[in-house]
C-alpha cells in the first residue's frame, strides 16, 4: 500500500479497530452461554447491548462514509479492491439501521435467549411466546428498513445478512427441486434399512464423552492452542480466528449426539482458524458467508465423518474410551439410519432439509405477516405430519421452541444449513476429481492432503471472493444442487 492510497489505509485501521471490539464481543456472547451466573442475564445484556451500540456507531461515523467513497478512487490492488467491497457492504448494512435499534434489540434479544433456556426444558410456550413476540416485532422491523435501503423484500434482506446476493426466489427454487423427489427418496431409503437389526446405544459418562470428543477433534486438526472446546444448552462456534470457541451437549444416553455435534462445530473452526492470516481485521478475512460456513461443518459432520474412511478409525476411539465393542457395520448403521425425528440437531443426513424448509417457511410468513408468533405451534405441527408425518401437538420443546436462533434474533439463517449441505457435496465432487476418493484418503492416513485441499480452496479464500466466484474457481460452476442429489443416492441407496 502507497500512501496514494491514505483514505483506504485509513479505512484498514478503523476496520481492525472494529474487529478487536468484535472479538470482545463474541467473548461475551460465548461466556454468556457456557460460564455466566443465571443472574448475570440482565446486567451482561445491558453491557452487551452497549457494546454493539458502540460497534454500530464505529460503522456508521460519518468520516468511515466518506473515507470509502475517497478510497473508491484511489489505486488498489484485486484484493484490497475487495477488502474494500466487504468494507462497503458492512457500511452499508449498518448505516441503515439506528443505533436504537441495534442497541435494543441486543438487549431484548440477550433477556429472550435467556428465558428460553428454562422455558423450553419446562414445555413453557406461554412464558416464551411474549418475548418471541418482541423479538419479531423488532426483527420485522429491522428487516423492512434493510429492505427498504437495498430496494428489496423484507426478507431477502434477513437473508443478505447471512448469504450476500441470494434471495427468497433463488431458494423457493432449490428447495421446489427439492420436494419434487426427497420424499420417495426417504420413503426407498427407510424401506431398503428395514431389515438393519435395532442396535441400542449403551450409556456414557460425559467425561468419558468429553475426552472421546477431545481426541477426536485433534485429530481433525483443531488447534486447541488457538481455541476450546466447552458446554452449553445448544452447540455453536464462535470467538474469532486467533480465538475459536466451540460448545457442545452431551447426553449419556446418546453419546453420538455430541460426538457428531462436536465434529459439526470443528468444521465451522477449522475454517475460521484457516482463514487467511494476512487480512486478519479486515473485512476480506471473514468467512465468505454462513452458507459457505455451513458447507465446512457439514463437510466434516456429513461428508467425512459418516463416510467408512473416517468411521473406522471413530469406531476404535469410541470402543476404547467408551468400552464399547462396536464392528464398523454397526456403526455405519448407527450414523447413516434414516428416520424421521423432531428435533433438527438430531436428524439424520437425509430427511434434515425437511427440517430446514419448515423453518424457512415460518420465517417468510412471520416476516410478511402472513404468520404470527401465535400460529407457530399449530402451523408447526401440521408441517410435520406433511414433510415428515410427525405430529408435535402440545410439545413445544421439541416443536417451534427447539432452536436458538430465533430467540437470538437471527432470522435468515435457516437456508444457509441446506444451502451448505449442498455446497458441501459439490465440493467433495471437485475434491475427488483432483485428489481421489475421499474414503480411501482418510483410510490410507491421509487426512492432512484433505485438509490442506480444504484450506487452499476455500479457507485460505476468506471473502477475496463473492460466493458465487469462489464456487466457480473451485468447481467450475455455480451451485448446482445435483451433487448433493447425487450424494445422497450414492450414499444411502
Amino acid at each position: 500500500m502507497t500512501s496514494s492510497s491514505q483514505h483506504y489505509n485509513n479505512l484498514c485501521q478503523q476496520f481492525k479497530t472494529i474487529y478487536h471490539f468484535e472479538h470482545l464481543q463474541a467473548l461475551g456472547d460465548w461466556d454468556q452461554a457456557t460460564m455466566m451466573p443465571a443472574g448475570g442475564s440482565q446486567a451482561r445484556g445491558e453491557a452487551m447491548a452497549q457494546l454493539a451500540l458502540h460497534i454500530h456507531t464505529l460503522k456508521t461515523s460519518a468520516d468511515l462514509g466518506e473515507q470509502l467513497a475517497r478510497a473508491a478512487y484511489e489505486p488498489l490492488s484485486d484484493d484490497q479492491r475487495a477488502n474494500l467491497r466487504e468494507m462497503n457492504y458492512q457500511h452499508l448494512q449498518a448505516t441503515a439501521l439506528p443505533g436504537k435499534l441495534v442497541q435494543a434489540k441486543t438487549e431484548l434479544t440477550y433477556a429472550c435467549e435467556h428465558g428460553w433456556r428454562e422455558q423450553r426444558k419446562n414445555n413453557d410456550w406461554q412464558g416464551f411466546k411474549p418475548n418471541l413476540e418482541a423479538v419479531i416485532a423488532l426483527v420485522r422491523e429491522e428487516a423492512n428498513i434493510l429492505g427498504e435501503v437495498q430496494n428489496i423484500a423484507p426478507y431477502d434482506a434477513l437473508i443478505n445478512k447471512f448469504e450476500p446476493g441470494t434471495n427468497t426466489a433463488q431458494i423457493d427454487k432449490v428447495f421446489g427441486d427439492l420436494k419434487t423427489w426427497l420424499p420417495d427418496l426417504i420413503s426407498q431409503v427407510q424401506a431398503q434399512q428395514q431389515a438393519w437389526p435395532k442396535l441400542k446405544l449403551p450409556s456414557a459418562a460425559v467425561d468419558a464423552q468429553r475426552i472421546l470428543n477431545t481426541e477426536v477433534i485433534t485429530q481433525l486438526g483443531f488447534d486447541f492452542s488457538l481455541g476450546r472446546l466447552d458446554t452449553s444448552s445448544h452447540p455453536f462456534s464462535g470467538g474469532v480466528p486467533g480465538d475459536v470457541r466451540i460448545t457442545t451437549r452431551y447426553d449419556e444416553q446418546d453419546f453420538l449426539t455430541a460426538l457428531f455435534s462436536t465434529i459439526h462445530e470443528t468444521g465451522h473452526a477449522r475454517y475460521e482458524q484457516g482463514l487467511p492470516i494476512k487480512w486478519r481485521g479486515q473485512p476480506a478475512g471473514h468467512a465468505r458467508s454462513m452458507a459457505i460456513h455451513e458447507s465446512q461443518s457439514l463437510f466434516f459432520e456429513m461428508q467425512l465423518a459418516r463416510g467408512e474412511g473416517l468411521l473406522k478409525q471413530l469406531t476404535q476411539s469410541i470402543n476404547l474410551h467408551l468400552n464399547t465393542q462396536f464392528n464398523d457395520s454397526q456403526l455405519q448403521q448407527l450414523v447413516t439410519r434414516v428416520s424421521p425425528g423432531l428435533i433438527r440437531v438430531d436428524a439424520d443426513e437425509v430427511t434434515y432439509p425437511c427440517h430446514i424448509m419448515l423453518r424457512y417457511e415460518v420465517e417468510k410468513g412471520l416476516i410478511d405477516g402472513s404468520l404470527t408468533v401465535a400460529d407457530l405451534p399449530e402451523f408447526w405441527d401440521l408441517s410435520m405430519q406433511s414433510l415428515l408425518g410427525l405430529s408435535t401437538q402440545g410439545d413445544y420443546r421439541n416443536g417451534c421452541m427447539q432452536d436458538i436462533h430465533w430467540p437470538v434474533g437471527e432470522l435468515g439463517y435457516f437456508p444457509s444449513y441446506s444451502l451448505g449441505a449442498m455446497y458441501a457435496a459439490q465440493f467433495r465432487a471437485s475434491m475427488e476429481s483432483q485428489i481421489g476418493n475421499l474414503d480411501s484418503l482418510i483410510s490410507s492416513g491421509k487426512i492432512a492432503t484433505v485438509m490442506q485441499w480444504l484450506n487452499d480452496n476455500i479457507w485460505s479464500q476468506g471473502s477475496l471472493l463473492t460466493t458465487d466466484e469462489l464456487v466457480t474457481t473451485v468447481t467450475g460452476e455455480t451451485l448446482n444442487p445435483a451433487h448433493f442429489k447425487r450424494h445422497l443416492l450414492n450414499r444411502y441407496l
